[in-house]
């Protein structure tokens, strides 16, 4: 077979394994991304108890990365203490090698069990969580499937006369393996997908053992690169866990890599075969770096907060405005296709302040200050300002020459900007000002309130990420799910206000103190959430999905 053939093969198989671990993923944040923010915020007591949420929620994600990124959306908004970020990070590091070892096992027989659970539970059954599962057991259907699919388009290979020289060559430089697989991870974006690579060439004798374990750490290495790419344009309270993360990981690798080139470590005593050696030693080094850097969180916290500090004269909330230019770019005002991009592009900006207002709402709940519940009200001041900007700028642009549906476009975005402006009114003058009564009055929410709100709390937080997708995707599905949410959060906090209404008529005695509070509570988080649905409404309208009235029959 030509080498040019060979080459197509192993791309295709190969986007294959990165599009299959992708599905897993998003399967998994969809139908249960209220559930895995519940477990990141349940594993913020302690280190220990962080790694150990870290490690559950990389399994169920297939992905340190995905894990990375939440735990920096936390950090933003304060929630989520330095220490806790990075013991949750190492945590997650060992989920996702302990993801590989699975994978890698000999399941070629549940390639077809996968395929066709997975396709009927994404096809033929009802219900939005099926289909995402069924997503989810495609997802490693395809995973199974592309691994085999690279064993077979490398397999011409074996004869290769270039192979054994370029082997040879990784083989001895080892530095130059570690840096390649550490810029191939980075490059896939997926240190799970990297390692399986690596581990099926050493398997089929493509790659000695010896070129294998510099990549694998090398791969390590680019593990933690990702998530600081990622993270790069963020504010510094959420660029510190990925960086610490990396120096941890960047140390970690030389030495192991060291330790096994200078002292000649038996590696293949780590399994039957190479390939699974390789694995084994990708396991080992993760959980070693748990438990030799899990003491050093703190100082590692230290360190990063003297490397990346504060932006001057900023805090809490403050600090996540910075100085941004606004996205409204009036060179291109004459042109309202342009103009309408600018607009969208600040329109999410806007979305995110409205983000840091909410996010942190059940924390002042809690144990908020005055001082936090006023910085937050600074917030509220940037939104307004952002509305009123959106506004007028779009109303110049309408002033000019559009089509109709440019015309329409600017209606909707102008909708959604008054609609985020009331959601931050919500919050500032509703929720800011509750907050600040609790704490006024020293009241208590009982255990069951609690619980209920800050479902409801979760929710919310997790369809603003959603509404503001589809504000810069126009998505479909996810236009759909945002409408189905809508109905999942008018129930949670109806299924609230009758259980709270039970405790008042058994006379739980935090129930009645704060009766009123969580009544209003309830309701004003599910307001907020029904003026982000209306982002998907005219997608909806448009595929005629959505219907004009919820009566059986009209008049």
């Amino acid at each position: 077979m030509h080498f040019s053939i060979i080459l197509l093969h192993l791309a295709g198989a190969t986007m294959l394994l990165l599009y299959a671990v992708h599905m897993v993923r998003t399967g998994m944040e969809r139908a249960y991304g209220t559930a895995l923010r519940r477990l990141l915020g349940g594993a913020k007591s302690g280190p220990v108890k962080a790694a150990g949420g870290g490690v559950a929620l990389a399994i169920m994600l297939q992905s340190s990365t995905a894990v990375a990124m939440l735990a920096c959306g936390f950090a933003a908004s304060g929630v989520l203490a330095l220490p806790v970020g990075l013991s949750l990070l190492l945590g997650a590091d060992l989920g996702s090698a302990l993801v590989v070892r699975v994978l890698s096992f000999d399941l070629g027989w549940m390639v077809p069990v996968c395929l066709f659970a997975g396709g009927v539970m994404f096809l033929k059954l009802p219900g939005q969580r099926v289909r995402e599962a069924g997503r989810m057991v495609l997802g490693i259907g395809f995973v199974l499937l592309s691994l085999n699919l690279i064993g077979e388009a490398t397999h011409p290979l074996r004869e290769s006369t270039m192979l054994p020289a370029f082997s040879a060559y990784l083989a001895d430089d080892y530095v130059t393996a570690f840096i390649i697989g550490a810029m191939f991870t980075w490059l896939v974006h997926s240190s799970v997908a990297s390692v399986l690579m690596v581990a099926a060439f050493v398997s089929q004798g493509l790659l000695p053992l010896e070129a294998g374990v510099p990549l694998v750490l090398g791969a390590n290495l680019g593990g933690g690169l990702i998530a600081f790419w990622l993270s790069r344009g963020m504010q510094p309270a959420a660029q510190r866990i990925p960086v610490g993360n990396l120096l941890f990981r960047a140390v970690g690798a030389v030495f192991a890599l060291m330790a096994v080139e200078a002292a000649g470590l038996p590696v293949e005593l780590l399994g039957g075969n190479h390939g699974a050696a390789l694995v084994n030693l990708h396991v080992v080094f993760n959980a070693c770096l748990l438990v030799v850097c899990l003491p050093f969180a703190g100082l590692m916290a230290r360190l990063t907060q003297a490397l990346l500090p504060d932006l001057p004269g900023a805090t809490g909330a403050e600090s996540q405005l910075g100085n941004r230019t606004s996205a409204l770019d009036r060179a291109v005002i004459d042109r309202p296709r342009l103009a309408l991009a600018s607009a969208t592009r600040e329109l999410l900006r806007m979305g995110e302040l409205v983000e840091i207002m909410v996010r942190p709402v059940m924390k002042l709940f809690a144990s908020g200050t005055r001082e936090e519940i006023a910085r937050l009200r600074g917030v509220d001041t940037e939104v307004n300002r952002a509305h009123t900007e959106i506004k007028l700028y779009l109303a110049e642009v309408n002033r000019g020459h559009m089509t109709g549906e440019e015309a329409r476009k600017s209606i909707e975005l102008t909708d959604f900007a008054i609609n985020l402006e009331h959601a931050g009114d919500i919050v500032a003058k509703t929720l800011l000002v509750l907050a600040d009564e609790r704490l006024r009055r020293n009241l208590r929410f009982s255990g069951e309130g609690w619980a209920e709100l800050t479902e409801l709390h979760d929710r919310l937080v997790e369809n603003m990420h959603l509404a503001l997708n589809v504000l810069v995707s126009n998505d479909l599905p996810a236009a759909r799910q945002l409408v189905v949410e809508k109905e999942r959060m008018r129930v949670l906090e109806r299924r609230s206000h009758d259980r709270h209404l039970s405790r008042l008529r058994t006379g739980t005695p935090e129930s009645v103190e704060t009766s009123d509070m969580h009544l209003e509570v309830a309701r004003a988080l599910k307001e907020i959430n029904s003026l982000l649905v209306t982002v998907a409404y005219p997608l909806l309208t448009e595929s005629g999905d959505l219907l004009h009235s919820r009566l059986t029959q009209t008049t």
